[in-house]
């Protein structure tokens, strides 16, 4: 980033609050030594900044002072436009008309020269987002209800059960075209995922005062516990087998080329995801070779002969 663009966008921070100069070094990465650098060089151009001493201070704007109109370059403005057409892809969010009305927006503002210069660049570039057809209407309202920390009885609807929970959202975000939500359930006594689109009543309720396990100790609401050892798991992959693991939430990162036509997964497995990684490589069939541990072979194995003597013909 060249030095006039963090200085603008030192700026811009400071218009939403105060930052510390480590805050702002960790955003623009460079260093803290930079940032107050470039502290000095704005206090000499005149900008009305100060600075508020301890944990909670920070640098701030003095109060009434407005940058001018905001001006994107190319690179800035091909950031914005390809993050709000990846929203667009997904069937619901809380932006359903500011997605559209904003995008045209930006586009309306920007000069002809830079339209010129991204549309090519978005031709070619774009999220993938698998297309739904559920709709999930109580998304606004999940997140309202979310951001205030508001304990909720929901109806919910699951492979298994129909029946009414009580929870503590911690979480919303959007995976594989859905909404979920990450929330401490009391009838599991630990924090778990739902998909919002299968929440069908929402009411407010109070703290369920004494129902509760070490709520407050982990992230998501997890209780704290001692767990056992996390599994190594090691695997062979064909290049189908790569692709479809690439996109699985806990093994994407672990994927790794061999060679032209060999990949391996090689990552730690928690042991409370076992079940999911029996159905997982039990899925992958024949792009997938399992070599440690051989607990999980032995369990592959099982399923795999459940399924054969399933539609094995009656003699």
């Amino acid at each position: 980033m060249k030095r006039i663009d963090r200085l603008m966008a030192i700026l811009i921070a400071l218009q939403q609050g105060s930052e510390t100069a480590q805050m702002l070094a960790s955003k623009l990465e460079v260093s803290k030594r930079t940032i107050l650098r470039d502290m000095q060089s704005l206090s000499e151009m005149g900008i009305p900044l100060y600075a508020i001493p301890g944990p909670t201070g920070g640098f701030r704007l003095m109060e009434g002072f407005q940058l001018p109109p905001l001006q994107l370059n190319a690179q800035e403005a091909l950031t914005a436009i390809f993050a709000l057409r990846a929203i667009t892809r997904i069937t619901d969010t809380p932006f359903n008309q500011a997605k559209w009305t904003v995008m045209d927006k930006i586009k309306a503002v920007l000069p002809e020269p830079i339209l010129k210069q991204i549309e090519p660049m978005l031709a070619h570039v774009e999220v993938e987002v698998p297309e739904r057809k559920v709709r999930t209407p109580h998304l606004d309202v999940m997140l309202a209800y979310t951001s205030n920390a508001q304990w909720l009885q929901v109806l919910y609807r699951s492979e298994n059960h129909h029946r009414w929970l009580e929870l503590l959202p911690q979480r919303i975000y959007t995976a594989h075209g859905f909404w979920y939500c990450e929330a401490y359930s009391v009838t599991h006594e630990e924090g778990r995922t739902f998909r919002v689109d299968r929440f069908e009543q929402i009411e407010v309720i109070a703290k369920p005062e004494g129902k509760l396990r070490n709520l407050s100790s982990d992230k998501g609401g997890q209780p704290k516990e001692q767990t056992p050892p996390d599994i190594r798991i090691l695997a062979k992959l064909t290049y189908r087998g790569a692709l479809l693991a690439e996109q699985d939430y806990h093994s994407g990162e672990a994927v790794k080329q061999l060679s032209d036509d060999e990949w391996e997964l090689d990552f730690m497995c928690p042991t409370s995801e076992w079940a999911w990684a029996i159905r997982f490589f039990y899925t992958l069939g024949m792009d997938a070779k399992v070599i440690s541990p051989e607990s999980l072979r032995e369990e592959i194995y099982q399923l795999a002969e459940q399924v054969r003597s399933q539609y094995k013909s009656i003699e």
